[in-house]
């Protein structure tokens, strides 16, 4: 006997989309099976799902929860949303797994950031979540010598920046000579790259230019954080890794058509290498600072251009983009609008509940994207490249059973008053085509129709390995 049966419904299974029913039993999906099929065995509930579209949970590998904001001369303290707060709005969109950050600092010894992160985070997450290592400033033997064994232990993707971003905000950057130590690190433990590229060149004079003409608005952040830094910082840092045995790249919020053309070339060659992207740049561009409150679009790098975006959606179809994620830095909208600079505007945005439904409207409805691509893009592809695949991101036996029930019968407006992040949301006013009517975390209903059912004790920590096909080729 089942704990759950969903039925009446056509399900994105690996193999495709297609009628089926899924059984639920102890938090595990066992057994898919034709509609009806699974009816004679029973369940302690059967969910009937005719009308609506079965799909793993979404999986969002880039957010940032307690994370610092600061804004110059005040607020010096100030951290985003945490972990509560934003997973109980991911599970309200339908996503069921977030990957954050433990940030390391260089004067700290690796395993107590990692255990002080893990602090903050048990007991305290709605859903099931993971952490990228975040590596910065000028890297001591107390962060690197430990670093092989937390990829073993679990932790198994490092973030570095190759720009500090703002003037005001030293101390990010990973030197070059750093990052290639790292790669190699990462080469023989097994361990996966993502990087924040922009070149700090670039980024740093043109702050001096804009500032030097008194062109501040944020307005202009386009400029500072432009195409040319993408295509300068991208090709070298992928030049890096290409001359390391065994590394492999994950690059984050990949923002212009010159990003795009530089992983496109690598992956042609063979390299293991991998592009994100955020649903701020497939629906916004450069013109939308110009709008009233136009901070709330805005994350780093940039917002940049039609032509740009055009290259990002086209590599959504074309295997160099394979996950869309939100870059989550969820804040009141007081906080969001509180910089009008181009060196003080707040980065990141409260996006973690409505993405799967703007994706389903945009790539499904919109450009007739497949039901299988939308899932990779917004859940498998993560869960692949992440190493948390087919635990996540697999409607199959033996998956864990995050399930979400899509209902295109669903149309609305978004309206901050019906989300759970923030006061603000960047996507007011948007139409989209599904929302979810339930979300299953391992077997639990916790979220139908509206109604949160999830408890702090649900949320797990997923230690993770990063297969071995991920990091020897471009595997999807």
């Amino acid at each position: 006997m089942f704990d759950l049966i969903i039925t009446g419904s056509k399900a994105v299974l690996p193999s495709g989309a297609e009628a089926a029913d899924i059984g639920i039993k102890d938090g595990k999906i066992s057994a898919v099976g034709g509609p009806g099929t699974l009816a004679p065995i029973g369940a302690a509930r059967v969910i009937d799902a005719t009308g609506q579209i079965v799909i793993p949970g979404g999986v969002d590998p880039h957010i940032h929860c307690s994370s610092p904001i600061p804004f110059p001369g005040r607020n010096e303290d100030l951290l985003s949303a945490p972990p509560e707060q934003v997973s109980r709005a991911a599970l309200h969109g339908g996503t069921t797994t977030l990957l954050d950050f433990a940030p390391c600092p260089p004067d700290e010894p690796l395993q107590r950031s990692i255990e002080r992160r893990q602090r903050e985070w048990a007991g305290a997450c709605y859903c099931d979540y993971g952490f990228h290592l975040l590596l910065h400033g000028k890297l001591s033997q107390g962060v690197l010598a430990p670093l092989p064994e937390a990829i073993q232990e679990g932790h198994a993707s490092v973030k570095m920046f190759t720009t500090d971003i703002r003037p005001n905000r030293q101390g990010r950057m990973v030197q070059f000579g750093d990052i290639w130590e790292v790669l190699k690190i990462l080469g023989t433990s097994g361990g996966i790259a993502a990087i924040h590229a922009e070149d700090n060149d670039i980024v740093m004079h043109m702050y001096e230019k804009l500032i030097r003409e008194d062109r501040v608005g944020f307005e202009n952040m386009a400029e500072v954080h432009n195409t040319l830094s993408e295509d300068l910082s991208f090709n070298r840092v992928i030049r890096l890794a290409e001359n390391v045995e065994g590394a492999a790249l994950y690059m984050v919020h990949v923002s212009a058509a010159t990003g795009v053309a530089a992983i496109a070339r690598s992956r042609a060659e063979g390299h293991a290498i991998y592009g994100e992207t955020l649903h701020q740049y497939l629906l916004y561009t450069a013109e939308d600072y110009k709008r009233p409150g136009g901070q709330m679009f805005h994350t780093y790098p940039s917002l940049k251009f039609a032509k740009d975006q055009e290259a990002l959606w086209a590599a959504t179809v074309h295997g160099v983009i394979q996950a869309i994620a939100t870059d989550e830095v969820c804040c009141p909208l007081k906080v969001k609008l509180q910089g009008r600079r181009i060196d003080d505007t707040t980065g990141g945005n409260s996006g973690v509940e409505p993405r799967m439904s703007l994706m389903y409207t945009h790539m499904v409805e919109k450009r007739g994207y497949s039901l299988p691509d939308f899932v990779g893009l917004t859940s498998a592809n993560a869960a692949r490249i992440m190493g948390l695949y087919p635990r996540k991101g697999a409607l199959a036996v033996g998956s864990d059973a995050d399930i979400v029930l899509l209902d295109p019968r669903s149309r609305r407006v978004i309206r901050k008053e019906d989300l759970h992040e923030t006061d603000y949301t960047p996507w007011e006013g948007h139409e989209v085509a599904a929302w979810p009517s339930m979300t299953i975390l391992r077997g639990k209903i916790v979220v139908e129709k509206g109604q949160f059912h999830a408890s702090l004790s649900d949320g797990q920590f997923l230690p993770r390995k990063i297969p071995d096909n991920i990091r020897s080729r471009p595997a999807m």
